[in-house]
């Protein structure tokens, strides 16, 4: 089956497109043409802000111009992920999803149905010409998952409706009404290169097999940092003789780090005790993350070449204790809401390039003191170790107002569909309703989408049944929309 076989057919068609059109962060061109060719074909106003922001209006339908305006929001870009064997690029190939019985999947890459079925469902909500509603813009942001520079580049002014519905939510039982603010730490670590002693065995010591996975959303489920355990393997070898030559582990910011790798220089005689307690760790991992990381991957193996140069064993040892007391995982959960993350720290970067070891951190928290002082504590740890530590990129949260309109209008239609109350939620990520509602602070603002898992991961899914009943909550949500 496709996934144009589908219901609704219009969504999952444009959701098609979509996936057919590369656009990683950062390589968002083509999508965004797609946007405004798509305006232009069905006659709708459009315009591209100066934050690459695509803006498409549409007017209410006859009998409804009373209602608050509506906007209805979604990213543009998709996080870029693949299993090591795919071979993919994903600024020039297509997205193949895959049913795979009530689920939609990628071929061992994310599927990016975050956030590509919301903005299929704008899409939808935009061509039809069947659906009851308000005043309508629909916002299509640029670059969310690599900073929010989309939200942080909208200017007041641009927007015209009273209420938001952000489609970037991943659990399609719920409403969120509240979200955690995020700071990144970007450190930077210069040493001077030595030159490599001959006669050393060359080894590449490599983590792998890791879920990884969204580092907010997914934080709480205790998932391994490859980042960490290869500092945690490193730490003894380094203290014995063992010369660290490069480091490369993680990647984007925003995603738990699955793989993490290392060229070591190590004395001949000392080989076998690497290679045997490699094997020992492997096996303590394994129980240590049972039933969560069942497939950790732990090897040695000679490396490709000898390298000309080491990072000087005094800067290694304090990198490597950096790596390891640099807060990591959940900080602190909610006392207010049960089960939800309220401080986390990933660490998700850490690579080396001859002359600078480079790192990232991202701190979330729903608390602004809790969030800063994470990162004061991180600072001054890159301090204890001749590291700098910038700070950037800090938003706060979105306060939830649960005596919201839009709140209450969803609530009731939820129950009025599907016999039930959703759950009321916060989410412990960076929707970007924090940053919109803080340049349009009267902004009535709500959040929803079908159910995605494991986002930002080769394993993301999509629940189908979920998307059909996301399209008519949605769909209900327009037509029963609060009047002026």
């Amino acid at each position: 089956m496709n996934i144009t076989d589908l219901k609704p057919a219009a969504l999952w068609g444009h959701f098609a497109d979509i996936c057919s059109i590369p656009h990683p962060s950062h390589h968002e061109e083509a999508i965004r043409a797609h946007i405004v060719g798509f305006a232009a074909r069905n006659g709708l106003e459009c315009t591209v802000d100066g934050a690459d922001n695509v803006i498409v209006r549409k007017p209410a339908s006859a009998g409804m111009e009373d209602r608050r305006g509506i906007v209805l929001q979604a990213h543009l870009d998709m996080v870029p992920q693949a299993n090591a064997d795919r071979g993919m690029d994903f600024t020039r190939d297509p997205i193949r999803p895959v049913v795979d019985g009530g689920r939609v999947r990628a071929d061992g890459t994310t599927l990016g149905a975050d956030n590509g079925i919301g903005v299929a469902a704008m899409l939808s909500v935009l061509e039809s010409g069947e659906l009851r509603h308000g005043p309508l813009e629909a916002l299509f942001t640029a670059t969310e998952e690599t900073g929010m520079a989309g939200a942080f580049g909208l200017k007041a002014g641009e927007l015209r409706g009273e209420i938001l519905i952000n489609l970037d939510s991943e659990r399609g039982n719920e409403l969120c009404v509240g979200c955690a603010g995020g700071t990144d730490a970007n450190i930077e670590l210069p040493y001077a290169g030595e030159a490599a002693p001959r006669g050393r065995a060359a080894v590449t010591v490599e983590v792998g097999g890791l879920k990884g996975g969204h580092s907010g959303i997914e934080i709480v489920l205790q998932r391994a940092n490859a980042n960490r355990v290869l500092a945690r393997v490193l730490r003894p070898h380094l203290a014995a003789g063992a010369l660290l030559a490069s480091i490369d582990g993680g990647g984007l910011r925003n995603a738990i780090p699955r793989e993490a790798r290392t060229m070591l220089l190590v004395a001949p005689e000392r080989l076998a005790a690497l290679e045997q307690a490699v094997a020992e760790m492997l096996a303590t991992l394994r129980r240590e993350f049972e039933g969560i990381e069942d497939s950790i991957s732990l090897t040695v193996a000679p490396a490709t070449g000898y390298p000309a140069e080491v990072i000087p064993p005094a800067v290694a040892r304090g990198l490597v204790d950096l790596i390891c007391l640099v807060p990591d995982g959940v900080v602190k959960m909610s006392t207010s809401m049960p089960g939800l993350v309220q401080t986390s720290s990933n660490f998700a970067r850490v690579v080396s390039d001859g002359r600078t070891v480079k790192m990232q951190a991202l701190m979330r928290s729903s608390v602004r003191s809790e969030k800063e002082w994470v990162a004061e504590r991180i600072v001054a740890l890159c301090g204890m170790v001749g590291a700098r530590c910038e700070l950037a990129g800090s938003y706060d949260g979105w306060n939830p107002d649960m005596s919201s309109p839009i709140l209450g209008t969803m609530a009731a239609g939820y129950e009025r569909l599907f016999g039930e109350r959703p759950a009321i939620t916060a989410v412990h990520a960076g929707l970007e309703c924090g940053i919109i509602g803080g340049v349009y602070p009267g902004m009535d603002m709500i959040s929803c989408g079908p159910t995605i898992r494991y986002p930002h991961s080769p394993d993301e899914e999509v629940d189908i049944a979920s998307v059909e009943r996301f399209w008519r909550f949605l769909v209900d949500a327009l037509e029963t929309a609060p009047v002026k």
